[in-house]
């Protein structure tokens, strides 16, 4: 055991660097350090943005409106199709 550390030149009272689950530990922090700013920025920046945006080219249907012609008279008189004989006397 001990050729191991001599002939790689190094001490068994050295540290050897990050181990596997250390560099894991500090990745999955990195990674949940990034996805709670890229929450926080959808949350305070991109919905709100995107809510004026979405407004500003909403269009609402104009109100119909009757168009104006000319007024019907109310007081129309029915067409008679037949009419009494008036005699004239002369």
């Amino acid at each position: 055991m001990l050729d191991f550390f001599f002939y790689n030149e190094i001490s068994p009272k050295e540290k050897l660097g990050p181990t596997g689950r250390t560099i894991e530990a500090s990745i999955k922090k990195r990674i949940n350090a990034v996805i709670a700013i890229m929450r926080d920025m959808e949350k305070t920046q991109t919905k709100p943005t995107v809510a004026m945006i979405e407004s500003l080219f909403q269009t609402e249907e104009p109100k119909k409106k009757p168009l104006i012609l000319e007024k019907k008279t109310l007081e129309e008189k029915p067409k008679v199709r037949f009419q009494e004989k008036q005699n004239h006397t002369n």
